[in-house]
């Protein structure tokens, strides 16, 4: 069975905008999704999120072409009230990573891969970075 593997936006951004040295291994993990190696999600209002900052580093048009091309490799999981109340009720400090962890725990994802792992200490779901998944699974 292929691990589920929940990508947080810092990730997605570091590939968008070839952060060094964090977009090398994000791209890698990402590279392993599309081919079918892992199944790979973000969530709707990271997706929003991404468009946002893209936008102002780049420009509208590469902004959407970015999200059409991402959209091709993760599978997009909504964010509804029943998640945004999860979040509102949780120890998280940060009501984002709440967002991001009830919608990656509803899904019954793997892992959350971020480069923020302390952000998530209070998580029943695996945690790690691009480089720590990929020395755990290769």
């Amino acid at each position: 069975m292929k691990k589920k593997l929940f990508f947080d936006a810092d990730v997605i951004l570091d590939i968008a905008t070839d952060r060094r040295p964090y977009s090398v291994h994000a791209a890698i993990l990402l590279s392993k999704v599309e081919e079918g190696v892992f199944e790979g999600f973000t969530s709707s209002t990271i997706i929003t999120n991404i468009y946002y900052v893209l936008r102002k580093l780049e420009s509208h048009r590469k902004a959407l072409l970015f999200i059409k091309q991402l959209r091709l490799i993760l599978k997009i999981i909504p964010v509804d009230d029943t998640i945004i109340l999860k979040a509102l009720e949780s120890s998280f400090h940060d009501f984002e990573d709440g967002v991001q962890y009830h919608a990656a725990l509803a899904h019954r994802l793997d892992y959350i891969i971020t480069r923020n792992t302390g952000d998530y200490k209070k998580s029943s779901v695996n945690v790690c970075t691009p480089e720590e998944f990929l020395k755990i699974n290769f």
